[in-house]
């Protein structure tokens, strides 16, 4: 009987235990998502039940410096249902409000706010960063078309294919995880509260169709003339230190030693090294044959307006957000538009001016 009766008392609390719970998550949010332009206003409509009757609500506020809400509210019998919280939009950025009742965390009542200065600037740079992918992504293609023409790939750097295919392939993992993985965003807004995700639509699609491109060279590589080049042993070497690196990091996020984003900023910066490295192979070698017969000029003039228009783009989502934390958030982006327009006059002046013309024989 004494175990009957004990069973019963742990089902009733339970049961009250649940009740609570349920009667807890009982309020609702119109919206979870937010933008304002700055200096603007706009209700979001919190809707309850009768037995929320006598609640006090507390809104919590990530940012005050960027919205301004009421700070708490009593539910009752005469309350407004919905009851309107105003927002004013008073600094621009990103910020996160929500609800807590009884010191507990309402997680269904929330609303992410973002707050611009200048509503065009949005569309401005989505154009551009569609232009940059295109730029970009287009810049593979004259190299691809000569190879096809001369059916030769003699007086292409190896080691710059190498390089690149590698440094595309960790970009491509950095963006894909960044942008659909929740785990890793949840960590870089942790790290980055006042942040927006610095990885968009067009980054994937470029690192993606960068790194199918470059295979598609790396098979003419083999299918066309090619004398006696090869990767070199430096490079070879560069990219085992390279791989060991990831892997060991690799195995350190396994652990759970480091968090997955660090492996991600990781690949990131791997990238960001051979961005830095991978044009001197072919300079050098221009310089050496003092010729850049073989080498198409038509992609470095669309890496440099793709260089160009990656850093501008990231440059105006700054300042429309107030967020130029998200340029070291994604150090590799920035990076790559700037090594990538610096290494790219320097090809400028090399075609133009320094082997302008040229007494190269091909079939040497």
């Amino acid at each position: 009987m004494e175990i009957v009766t004990t069973n019963s008392v742990l089902v009733i609390v339970l049961s009250v235990l649940f009740s609570c719970h349920y009667i807890l998550c009982d309020l609702n949010i119109s919206v979870h998502d937010v933008r304002l332009k700055l200096h603007e206003n706009c209700v979001v409509n919190i809707s309850y039940d009768k037995e929320d009757y006598n609640k006090n609500v507390i809104i919590e506020n990530q940012h005050n410096d960027i919205i301004q809400v009421i700070r708490e509210f009593n539910i009752t019998e005469d309350s407004p249902n919905p009851f309107p919280v105003l927002i004013k939009a008073v600094g621009a950025g990103h910020s996160e409000m929500y609800a807590t009742v009884d010191n507990k965390t309402l997680d269904d009542v929330f609303v992410r706010v973002t707050v611009y200065k200048i509503n065009g600037l949005d569309t401005f740079s989505a154009v551009i960063g569609w232009i940059y992918f295109v730029a970009w992504s287009v810049s593979f293609y004259p190299q691809i078309y000569i190879n096809w023409k001369r059916k030769s790939v003699v007086g292409l750097n190896f080691d710059f294919i190498a390089l690149n295919v590698v440094g595309f392939t960790l970009y491509s993992l950095f963006n894909l995880g960044l942008f659909y993985i929740p785990e890793i965003q949840d960590e870089y807004f942790t790290r980055h509260p006042r942040g927006m995700n610095p990885v968009k639509v067009n980054d994937i699609f470029f690192a993606v169709h960068a790194t199918l491109a470059t295979i598609i060279t790396i098979i003419q590589c083999y299918v066309y003339e090619r004398e006696e080049q090869r990767v070199s042993t430096t490079a070879r070497s560069i990219l085992g230190i390279f791989g060991l690196f990831i892997f060991i990091s690799i195995i350190l996020s396994v652990c759970k030693v480091i968090h997955w984003l660090d492996l991600l900023y990781y690949c990131s910066y791997v990238k960001l090294t051979i961005t830095l490295i991978k044009y001197v192979p072919q300079a050098y070698m221009n310089y050496k044959r003092k010729s850049t017969i073989g080498w198409s000029i038509g992609n470095i003039f669309l890496d440099f307006t793709g260089g160009m228009l990656s850093m501008l783009q990231m440059i105006v989502d700054a300042y429309n957000y107030d967020d130029w934390v998200s340029i070291f958030g994604d150090p590799t982006k920035f990076g790559l538009g700037l090594f990538s327009v610096v290494f790219d006059i320097f090809f400028i002046v090399q075609h133009y001016f320094l082997y302008k013309t040229s007494n190269y024989d091909v079939s040497q």
